[in-house]
């Protein structure tokens, strides 16, 4: 006895696991198909890739050892003891704490939390221009994963940090691993290496262009919705539209008990044409609201959006509006780059096929055109009774038809 007992205090789980399997005479195969287990998962026990096997998991090994009284309450004791050692010692944290309530993207948080909660999507990406709000979207989403029983969060800034060394930390258990920022690049063989080692896994990814991983999903995310001009003198169906919800929040919290009246609606829902809906711009404009009122801010934006510098520091917004456009634009091929030139030319709303009629390209090319374009952030959807159709971003439209972007790109 004293010698089973020395055994199994001096090696680790995986390595009794195969002097057990040995002394009964089993090979793995046999093993697994006795404990309805994966030849698989036996080999990974034994190797000391599955550091922390489950409870479930150690029972149907000792039934299929047979092992009884002390041999098998010493062989679950290995178990734990293996789980206690292995444990991370840098449990995951709670997310990053956004600065505000998220405003305006309540659908688009309950449909992604519930992608990677409920439907168990392992790997999606939320791709869209720079300030148009994806690290807000996903902070709120880790923020529920976070609180809900049973999840783990993981969030990598991708510009400080590495992902190296996650898959023993992580384990079996269900975890959402954040990529914020992930515009350089994803290392697809460790996103493999880590689906497999960890089958709770999921992969939360935000960046200005998607990169195409395979098995996963991308979700453009475009500015928020922005009122038309029948509701400019209707502040209380005003208030109601997602970016004017956003902006309004901002100037209460930089103008406590701001009131949007009735002389006021017509210049704050012409801020949010002028911006189109786009959440790091309605802050930086909002920046400038304990100096300018809404009507000057619109007299402001009217001379030249791009030219609106951040506010002083402590009075809100980061976005530079025209940098993240015309980085969107460097981005862009010379053809994907013609296309939305014609396009930011053409008045109103346009369909797929309109495009194609407009480039004279073949329908596959400008078709693929027209989704990188969506991607970038660029051009949005809008809703139509008869199809699919969009329109391009009018600051896009007043960049391109304009000598700004020369400017801007003769000052980077």
């Amino acid at each position: 006895m004293h010698g089973v007992t020395s055994l199994q205090s001096a090696t680790g789980f995986g390595e009794l696991l195969r002097v057990r399997r040995e002394r009964v005479g089993l090979t793995q195969q046999v093993l697994a198909d006795h404990a309805t287990l994966s030849v698989r998962a036996i080999r990974d026990m034994e190797s000391g890739r599955v550091q922390r096997p489950r409870q479930e998991t150690v029972r149907l090994l000792a039934d299929a050892l047979r092992l009884e009284g002390h041999h098998r309450s010493s062989f679950e004791a290995a178990a734990r003891r293996q789980a206690l050692l292995e444990e991370p010692r840098d449990e995951p944290t709670a997310p990053p704490v956004a600065r505000g309530a998220i405003v305006g993207r309540e659908l688009e948080v309950e449909v992604l939390t519930d992608a990677l909660a409920v439907h168990g999507d392992r790997l999606v990406t939320v791709a869209g221009l720079g300030g148009v709000g994806k690290t807000r979207l996903v902070l709120e989403v880790a923020r529920r994963l976070h609180l809900a029983p049973g999840w783990s969060v993981r969030w990598i800034d991708c510009g400080r940090q590495s992902v190296a060394g996650l898959a023993r930390t992580i384990g079996e258990r269900p975890t959402l691993l954040v990529l914020d920022g992930a515009d350089a690049g994803v290392d697809t063989a460790l996103l493999d290496e880590l689906f497999h080692r960890c089958p709770g896994l999921r992969v939360l990814i935000t960046a200005r262009v998607p990169q195409p991983l395979p098995g996963g999903q991308v979700i453009p995310l475009a500015p928020l919705p922005t009122p038309g001009p029948e509701l400019d003198h209707d502040p209380v169906a005003l208030a109601e539209v997602g970016a004017v919800r956003l902006l309004l929040s901002h100037l209460r919290r930089l103008r406590p008990g701001f009131r949007l009246e009735p002389d006021e609606a017509p210049a704050v829902a012409s801020i949010c044409r002028q911006l189109d809906g786009l959440p790091g711009a309605l802050e930086l404009v909002a920046g400038w609201s304990t100096v300018l009122s809404p009507r000057q801010l619109v007299a402001r934006l009217t001379d030249g959006p791009f030219h609106l510098a951040p506010p002083p520091a402590g009075f809100g917004g980061r976005a530079d509006v025209g940098a993240a456009l015309g980085a969107a634009l460097d981005r862009l091929t010379l053809g994907q780059r013609d296309l939305l030139e014609r396009l930011a030319a053409t008045p109103g709303e346009w369909s797929g096929e309109d495009a194609v009629a407009l480039s004279g390209r073949p329908p596959q090319e400008c078709l693929a055109a027209v989704h990188e374009l969506l991607a970038s952030g660029l051009i949005r959807s809008v809703p139509a009774r008869d199809g699919v159709r969009f329109t391009v971003l009018n600051l896009c439209r007043r960049l391109c038809g304009s000598g700004v972007y020369a400017e801007l790109a003769a000052a980077s």
